[in-house]
């Protein structure tokens, strides 16, 4: 059963305003076919073969008269009454009452035959109203059957029954037993009846809530199944859809989750196998713009779904689905990662055992240069291959060194340091190389007495890589660079360090300040593509911030922004 079925079924329910109206309703109309039965006993027992007391015809049309009319306008009434539907219900029982003892008083009094008929506005009283409704109508039965056994006492009745009650006892003690017998009869029938009419309202009450409760979860459950985002169907055990969530729709492309209800799954999904449950299967759907999903689905049998337990159809299941296109493609990537973790880890290796023989092959080239320099010209092409050796041997210890850094990064030991004193070095140390140029102006503009919270290893390779890749991007003969540093405030509100470095080169493309900083991406022909990596990675290893623009007159600046210790 899906869950629109239950939805509409926890719909019918009636407020009890409405449930009463209803009673009342059906109390009206079995007056009606009661006075219509009486008619019709009293018209087969005026027969003079029967020894009873019957009204005259013309005195029960009379009251039918009065009956049906009145009937009719209350059921009218009932229909457009918005007041207090008790207070109506008590006036009507004492109607029926009134038309009881008026039936009674003419068909013989005491010894009329319908002196039951007082039985059922006490009975429909004590149902429909338990509290007060029959006892209501109890005492005014008692009430009436005692004025009409006070009237036929003092022979106050009509002519037609003289011949009827002239031999009827008289006695008052007679009287009274008749009055006290009946009486006593109507409030056990009224205490009876309440008891029930208690017991139904307790019943009536207990379903209404659970109706309500059956509404709420209904309408939860409702919600909750079309907000899922895996798919959820449920099918027969003839393979029937049964029903269908949003995510269904969303999944394959229907217009509405409605049109699956109903239909075989085999025709809407062919290629679905559902021999094996609990696992975890795939498959391809072809929707209906042509495009193709990639759909994951599992299956499991929905527990207490077999009406019969000894029955051999197959029961009820519930298949989830879910499009794993995305999920696929991050698992092919993973895999690839994995791929290329392991050959990251083999090629660390395989460097750091190049790294010692390159040191011995430049060492011994740096022997032999030596020596070809003593022996002046006739070994000098000797010594221009000796200097190729060692340039290129310590190139390739360079790029090994960088891409071991990289590979293997250290953890950063943070302290306190001066930021010009760094720089001295650094810049010492570079232009102590051969191939540093004579133009090249490094410019530190900013005041001598900033200190940064960073490893100073770790930064005396980023600014080497800042100063060195900046430099390569300048024209020739003009090498310009400045260095420029300040105190700042972040958007969190801490404290940090902007260190920034300008050339005078063409800047950067914007297309590729993403770019610069991934592994192995270089536009130099002699680059590695592994200084902006390592520079990257070491100024996210200080939590830090890097940024590339470029500058107003040219060249590209490069912002790192160091956090301070709060």
């Amino acid at each position: 059963m899906d869950f629109s079925t239950l939805l509409a079924r926890s719909r019918n329910t009636v407020s009890t305003d409405q449930l009463l109206r209803h009673q009342l309703l059906w109390m009206l109309l079995l007056r009606i076919i009661l006075y219509t039965l009486l008619l019709a006993i009293s018209y087969i027992f005026q027969s003079s073969q029967f020894d009873i007391i019957v009204i005259p015809s013309n005195l029960f049309v009379l009251l039918l008269l009065i009956v049906y009319p009145t009937t009719i306008f209350s059921a009218f009434l009932l229909l457009i009454y918005q007041g207090n539907l008790r207070k109506f219900g008590f006036i009507q029982t004492l109607i029926d009452t009134c038309f009881a003892a008026s039936l009674i008083f003419f068909s013989g009094s005491s010894s009329s035959i319908f002196t039951s008929v007082f039985f059922f506005p006490i009975v429909a009283g004590g149902l429909i109203l338990p509290r007060k409704g029959g006892l209501m109508a109890a005492a005014a039965a008692t009430l009436q059957l005692g004025t009409i056994l006070f009237l036929e006492f003092h022979g106050w009745y009509p002519a037609y029954l003289q011949e009827y009650l002239t031999y009827s006892p008289n006695s008052p003690m007679v009287i009274l037993n008749h009055f006290s017998v009946h009486g006593l009869t109507f409030f056990l029938a009224a205490v009876l009846s309440a008891l029930f009419g208690r017991r139904l309202q307790k019943t009536e009450n207990a379903l209404s809530d659970s109706l309500k409760n059956f509404d709420r979860l209904a309408n939860l459950y409702k919600k909750i199944f079309d907000n899922i985002s895996t798919g959820i169907l449920t099918i027969d055990e003839q393979g029937i859809i049964t029903s269908a969530n949003a995510a269904v729709e969303n999944l394959i492309g229907c217009s509405t989750s409605l049109e699956l209800v109903g239909q075989n799954l085999a025709a809407v999904f062919p290629n679905i196998e559902l021999s094996e449950a609990n696992r975890r299967l795939t498959t391809d759907f072809l929707k209906d713009d042509g495009n193709t999903v990639r759909i994951g689905y599992a299956h499991m049998i929905i527990q207490g779904s077999k009406i019969d337990q000894q029955s051999s159809e197959p029961p009820h299941k519930i298949i989830t689905l879910r499009d794993i296109s995305e999920i696929e493609k991050l698992e092919h990537q993973v895999r690839q990662t994995e791929k290329l973790a392991a050959i990251g880890m083999m090629s660390a290796s395989i460097a750091h055992d190049f790294r010692n023989p390159l040191a011995a092959i430049s060492g011994s080239a740096q022997i032999l240069a030596n020596e070809f320099s003593t022996e002046g010209t006739k070994s000098y092409a000797n010594f221009e291959l000796t200097n190729i050796i060692q340039r290129e041997s310590n190139r390739l210890i360079r790029t090994i060194a960088d891409f071991l850094r990289f590979s293997r990064p250290e953890h950063c030991h943070c302290n306190w340091f001066s930021l010009r004193s760094c720089l001295d070095e650094v810049l010492q140390v570079l232009r102590a190389d051969p191939t540093w140029p004579t133009t090249a102006q490094v410019v530190l503009d900013f005041k001598g007495s900033i200190d940064i919270w960073a490893d100073e290893k770790h930064m005396f390779t980023v600014f080497n890589h800042f100063i060195l890749n900046g430099l390569a991007f300048c024209p020739a003969g003009n090498e310009r660079i400045t260095i420029n540093a300040y105190e700042t405030t972040t958007e969190n509100d801490c404290d940090a360090i902007e260190i920034s470095f300008s050339d005078n080169g063409q800047g950067v493309d914007v297309n590729m300040r993403e770019q610069i900083f991934e592994p192995f991406y270089t536009t130099r022909a002699d680059g590695t593509g592994l200084g902006l990596a390592i520079v990257k990675q070491t100024i996210d290893e200080h939590h830090g911030t890097i940024t590339v623009q470029n500058g107003e007159a040219g060249g590209g600046i490069f912002t790192i922004t160091l956090p301070l210790p709060q």
